[in-house]
């Protein structure tokens, strides 16, 4: 256990340079006192560490010291932060060097750490697409990758529903969402998302760009998906349920569909009943998504969704009835 302790000090103090006790205390949960002692064991070892006394001071290594987990290539870093997706390392074009990068990670710790390392990729295993779910063609996708790491500019043929367009793109990162890749690039000032199967050629132009400071490729994302989701709720209805069955709604709605309804929800009447507007992309969509419910919800409008689910409910009853 002490040993495991020990690696992951001298990495924080690697990867962060200067670091306080207490905040080394609270990364490592243990106590300061143990992490003087620690600092201590490491300093007797042969590495050059050494504490700075005073209101800036800290715990820190010589400058320029490195340990043997170093002796990974730039690309081969990259790589590692991809080791529970081979896939998707594979896909980048980084299979190979992920490889050697994880030989190079188990090399350099101690036997102990490195069969705990050796067991875990033994008994956990990540697969990224959902069930039934058959992979994008992907042939840019190396092209893309490799201007996105050296910040080149991108020349691509994108198919869209109706027509192919042309664009020159500032390709900012790569997102794998349940199996499909997508591309984050910049246009002009605006920030979009391209799905990379539907980019049909790519070339990368003998034109670099300044990739913006703040910008941050997971904060994006999960804004462009909220925006998407809100986007997709284009039709609603308003009902009356049962205040105990609202619940259920995430059975049948996307999540957005659902916090959007309790937003709009009412407090609960005498019978125990509340209203509450209901959203989905098409009145089919929502049709079938307030079926479930049954005698638990009602629809008060629009009267074309309400005469359309009492048409069904009929058609029900008849065939039980028989």
């Amino acid at each position: 256990m002490r040993a495991s302790r020990l690696v992951q000090l001298l990495l924080l103090l690697q990867t962060r340079g200067r670091v306080t006790a207490p905040e080394l205390a609270g990364a490592l949960e243990v106590s300061i006192r143990t992490v003087y002692r620690d600092v201590e064991a490491l300093s007797e070892a042969g590495v050059p560490v050494y504490s700075e006394p005073g209101r800036s001071g800290g715990i820190r290594l010589v400058d320029g010291y490195r340990t043997r987990l170093t002796g990974l290539t730039s690309e081969e870093a990259d790589a590692v932060l991809l080791a529970g997706l081979p896939g998707a390392a594979a896909d980048l074009g980084l299979g190979t060097v992920l490889a050697t990068a994880q030989l190079k990670v188990l090399a350099a710790l101690p036997p102990e750490l490195r069969g705990r390392a050796t067991r875990v990729a033994e008994r956990v295993h990540i697969d990224v697409p959902g069930w039934f779910h058959r992979p994008d063609e992907t042939p840019t996708l190396a092209t893309l990758a490799d201007a996105l790491w050296h910040d080149r500019r991108l020349l691509v043929r994108y198919g869209r529903k109706d027509r192919v367009v042309e664009r020159r793109l500032d390709p900012l990162g790569l997102v794998l969402k349940a199996g499909t890749w997508y591309l984050v690039a910049q246009q002009d000032a605006a920030v979009r998302s391209y799905r990379v199967s539907r980019i049909l050629e790519a070339a990368a132009l003998d034109e670099f760009f300044t990739r913006p400071d703040d910008f941050d490729l997971a904060a994006h994302w999960a804004r462009a998906q909220e925006e998407f989701a809100l986007s997709m709720l284009r039709v609603r209805a308003r009902c009356r349920i049962r205040a105990d069955q609202v619940r259920l709604l995430r059975l049948s709605f996307e999540p957005a569909a659902v916090t959007a309804a309790a937003a709009s929800m009412t407090e609960p009447d005498a019978d125990g009943w509340v209203e509450l507007d209901l959203a989905s992309e098409s009145y089919e969509v929502l049709l079938h998504s307030i079926l479930p419910l049954g005698a638990a919800a009602e629809v008060l409008e629009p009267p074309e969704l309400r005469a359309r689910l009492a048409e069904i409910s009929a058609a029900m009853a008849a065939n039980y009835r028989r």
